[in-house]
């Protein structure tokens, strides 16, 4: 019979199996869907602010070289050079850099929510042995890895190279035209291939965000017997549970014949049968069952009246409908009230014979 660790793994994974690898930072998550968006990102800042930042770069970079025999490179005149320049250059690349950002964000949270854990940078002696490493490179994992890398370039090459070869023709007449003509024909061919890559990535993308949530789910699936051990574990093992109703009931035992010494009387059947009353007129509305059993139990009780001075009274017939109608706790319904007031005002009498002698 086979291991419970080599079973085969047929079941989909529990919502608690799931809830676990997410905490644990597993899950499914495409990197394409990510740098399709920071690739459209970046297609939008260049389409729109582009021209802007293009000039806005020329300008600073035409200042500095108008101004090239005035600059002093030294001391704090070197650092304060240094420091205009990459606050200007960081000021014309701002917007690309916050929507880039913004997008790399937004395509987790699409994928994956918002999910914070540091489990996966916790070290683990595993990631250090050297076998388990070389097991990686050589799984069938990291082949589909490979191959999905190979098709990917494949892909994209073959999209740009397309592009490319359209503008071909194009290519002779750049000789008649201006440096600023030729810039903006640049430029323009190259948002115009990086739009037809987007949309291949985009594809690409698709495909491979579903090929994760496969494989996510099949890096998570589960044996029936690990399906059964942790239904088990949701409804509590059968033998703690049962340890657990015992260690209930003996407390319960104990708190009811701790009450039987605050008993009034114990009424009996008289040899099996033992149950104690209690009668408060001042806060109860009728007497109390605080203590019941039968057999070995009925002894014990009256064995606790004995020595805590409760008196035990012979009643047959009550003893046998308290005992089958009451639980401990129990408030003596109105239909016995007349049977129980005769005996405990046969117990009263007895105590006041008692004190009175």
């Amino acid at each position: 019979m086979p291991e419970k660790g080599d079973q085969e793994r047929t079941e989909k994974p529990t919502g608690k199996k799931l809830s676990k690898a997410r905490e644990e930072g597993q899950v499914a998550k495409s990197q394409e869907i990510s740098t399709t968006f920071i690739l459209f990102g970046a297609l939008g800042v260049f389409l729109f602010a582009g021209p802007w930042m293009f000039w806005a770069l020329s300008d600073f970079m035409h200042g500095i070289f108008q101004n090239l025999g005035t600059l002093h490179m030294e001391g704090i005149s070197a650092r304060a050079f240094l420091f205009e320049v990459l606050q200007q250059v960081g000021l014309i690349i701002m917007p690309l850099l916050l929507v880039l950002l913004i997008l790399g964000v937004a395509a987790n949270l699409l994928q994956v929510g918002f999910l914070f854990t540091l489990k996966p940078f916790k070290p683990k002696l595993s990631k250090f042995n050297p076998i388990t490493g070389m097991k990686k490179f050589v799984s069938l994992k990291a082949l589909v890895e490979l191959l999905k890398s190979l098709f990917k370039v494949s892909f994209i090459g073959g999209i740009s190279w397309l592009v490319l070869r359209g503008e071909l023709a194009a290519i002779p007449s750049l000789m008649e035209m201006s440096v600023g003509q030729i810039l903006t024909y640049m430029g323009i061919a190259s948002l115009k291939m990086l739009f037809y890559v987007g949309l291949g990535m985009l594809v690409l993308a698709a495909i491979d965000f579903t090929y994760q949530r496969w494989q996510h789910t099949k890096d998570l699936m589960m044996s029936k017997q690990e399906v059964k051990d942790e239904a088990k574990q949701a409804e509590g093992d059968p033998q703690i549970k049962g340890k657990i109703r015992q260690a209930q009931r003996e407390m319960a035992m104990r708190r009811m014949m701790e009450s039987v010494p605050d008993a009034d009387v114990v009424i009996t059947n008289p040899t099996t049968l033992a149950i104690a009353v209690k009668y408060d007129a001042e806060q109860m509305f009728a007497p109390q069952v605080v203590a019941k059993g039968a057999k070995l139990m009925a002894e014990r009780i009256k064995d606790i009246a004995r020595d805590s001075d409760v008196p035990i009274v012979e009643n047959k017939p009550l003893a046998q409908t308290l005992f089958k109608s009451m639980e401990v706790g129990d408030l003596v319904p109105p239909n016995l009230y007349k049977a129980v007031a005769e005996v405990l005002a046969y117990v009263y009498k007895l105590k006041g014979q008692r004190n009175r002698a």
